[in-house]
């Protein structure tokens, strides 16, 4: 795409690129226009403005530390995966994540991280390996088999699989528990709301009120409930696939820290992300996956953009998970 606009430029045309990716405008654009609010903020020389100064133009304040990561003591394995297989999709993936644990998962679109947790998930079955939780072995057919032994996706599409966008907000949180408000058939909706309006403050979700519809939200805040639906489960693992994807700076910022408070309350994390900056921000290691190849597992000290991408590109796996 970069050498595609880069001809496009040589040819004398005229770029304007939309993002909230800053590599993107780094890379490419001489000027960059902020808007906030549907506000025009101002614009600006690429050369001449600072990562701060432009994150305080996006968001209206400053933001210190924009990768909040807080310093966990690791707890015990909480999930181990051996040598998961499902032919076409991946094969002979292994990885642990332990509590306190932000383990992250990458490599580029197509290498198979989603496709490896969904398996986990009991979203699809896969043709063979081990899944175990607390070092006992688990078999998962259905994702309310995930949730009940304490597994949980927080999908890449929270639009068509995390949220009922047409809900309120609340019976989106307890969706998943709402069996725990019925008595006799008939719904607690007192309790039901009490325990939605506290998630939801948990998370800081910016909203009118409980039901307001999801639809209404950005994107960062309709993230944030799908946190808050994670949440009013008992939980152990938490995947989130691609948590920031479509959202500002500003709400990144707060999902980061929402990843991190989880880690200090002893989850284990899973981050599936494409953007290496965040990775390499939030993870305390790093698995690289390439064609449904495991290629590679690093440590938060020697993990590099150059060394993920090494793996990410892996020559000795390019046939694709047979």
């Amino acid at each position: 795409l970069y050498t595609l606009v880069d001809k496009l430029k040589a040819d004398g045309v005229s770029i304007i690129f939309i993002s909230h990716r800053f590599e993107d405008m780094y890379r490419l654009a001489s000027r960059v226009t902020v808007f906030r609010d549907s506000q025009y903020i101002g614009t600006y020389d690429v050369d001449g403005i600072t990562n701060a100064d432009l994150i305080k133009a996006m968001v209206g304040r400053e933001i210190k530390d924009l990768f909040p990561k807080p310093e966990v003591k690791l707890g015990d394995e909480m999930l181990r995966v051996e040598n998961l297989s499902r032919t076409g999709y991946f094969k002979d993936v292994s990885f642990t994540v332990r509590a306190g644990e932000i383990l992250g998962l990458t490599g580029l679109v197509g290498a198979g991280r989603t496709e490896t947790v969904e398996a986990v998930c009991g979203i699809t079955q896969p043709d063979s390996g081990k899944v175990y939780l607390e070092g006992k072995e688990v078999h998962i057919k259905k994702p309310s088999d995930a949730m009940e032994k304490g597994i949980i996706l927080l999908p890449e599409d929270r639009q068509k699989e995390g949220l009922i966008m047409s809900w309120g907000l609340g019976r989106n949180v307890t969706l998943p528990t709402i069996s725990k408000y019925a008595k006799s058939g008939i719904n607690d909706e007192k309790t039901e709301r009490d325990l939605a309006k506290k998630l939801l403050e948990e998370v800081d979700t910016k909203a009118v009120d409980i039901f307001q519809p999801a639809s209404s939200l950005s994107g960062g805040n309709q993230q944030k409930v799908v946190v808050a639906k994670a949440l009013s489960q008992e939980m152990k693992v938490v995947i989130m696939d691609e948590p920031t994807k479509g959202v500002d700076v500003g709400a990144k910022a707060e999902i980061y820290a929402i990843m991190g408070d989880l880690a200090k309350k002893g989850y284990a994390i899973i981050l599936i992300s494409s953007e290496m900056p965040e990775i390499l921000g939030m993870a305390d290691r790093i698995v690289v996956m390439c064609n449904g190849h495991k290629t590679g597992e690093l440590n938060r000290g020697e993990a590099t953009q150059e060394r993920i991408l090494e793996l990410a590109m892996e020559k000795g796996h390019t046939g694709g998970a047979e």
